[in-house]
C-alpha cells in the first residue's frame, strides 16, 4: 500500500531513510523545475534541490501539518531559490568594476546568458528565452505567483498557501505580473498586441 505524503513525512521524522528516498522521488522533478524557473541555471537548480531535501530531513520534526507536505516543500524551494539569487547578486556586486565594463561608455562586456527551460518544445525555445528573461524582471512576489501558477500549473488556492497569502492577493499579483510582462514582451514583438 502506497503511503500518503504526510504518512511518509511521519516516517521521516522517525528517521526512516527509505521514506525520505520515496519522498525525494515523488518531488525531485517539481523541486528542480521550480528552482530552475527562478535561477535559470541547471547547476544552481540542482544545488537548491539538494539543499531543499537536506533541509526537509533536518527540519522534519518542525513540520506542524498546518499545510500540505507539497505546500511546505514548495515554500522551502522558493525560499532557497530566492536566497541563491540574493547570494548571486551580492557576489556580482563584489566583482571588480573593470572586469564588467568594456569601455568608457559603460557598455556591458558580459550579458546574462540566455536561459532555455528544458521542458519547452524545440520550436518554442526562442519565445521561451524572451519570456523567462521578462519573468526574471518581475518583483519577487509577482514572479513567484506567476511561476507557480503558469509554469508549475498549480491551482491558485495552493499558490496562496505556498506564498502565505489570500487567493485574491494571488490574483492581484498575477494581474500586475501580466501587465508588466506584456509591456516587456511588446519590446520584442512591437507588431503584435499581446492580450
Amino acid at each position: 500500500m502506497k503511503l500518503s505524503d504526510y504518512e511518509l513525512f511521519l516516517q521521516i521524522i522517525k528517521g526512516d531513510e527509505n521514506s525520505l528516498t520515496e519522498l525525494i522521488l515523488r518531488f525531485q522533478n517539481k523541486v528542480y523545475n521550480t528552482a530552475l524557473s527562478y535561477l535559470q541555471n541547471n547547476e544552481e537548480a540542482e544545488e537548491v534541490a539538494m539543499d531543499v531535501f537536506l533541509e526537509l530531513f533536518q527540519s522534519a520534526a518542525n513540520f506542524r501539518g498546518e499545510s500540505s507536505v507539497s505546500t511546505w516543500i514548495y515554500r522551502i524551494t522558493i525560499n532557497k531559490s530566492l536566497d541563491k539569487l540574493k547570494y548571486r547578486n551580492r557576489k556580482k556586486r563584489l566583482v571588480w568594476i573593470s572586469s564588467i565594463f568594456s569601455n568608457e561608455e559603460g557598455e556591458l562586456l558580459h550579458d546574462k546568458p540566455h536561459f532555455e527551460h528544458p521542458g519547452i518544445l524545440l520550436e518554442n525555445k526562442e519565445k521561451s528565452v524572451l519570456l523567462f528573461k521578462a519573468i526574471d524582471q518581475l518583483p519577487e512576489k509577482q514572479k513567484s505567483a506567476y511561476l507557480l501558477s503558469y509554469v508549475e500549473m498549480l491551482p491558485q488556492n495552493e499558490v496562496a498557501q505556498i506564498l502565505e497569502t489570500s487567493v485574491g492577493a494571488v490574483e492581484s499579483l498575477l494581474q500586475r505580473a501580466k501587465v508588466k510582462l506584456r509591456k516587456e514582451l511588446e519590446k520584442y514583438y512591437p507588431e503584435r498586441v499581446l492580450k
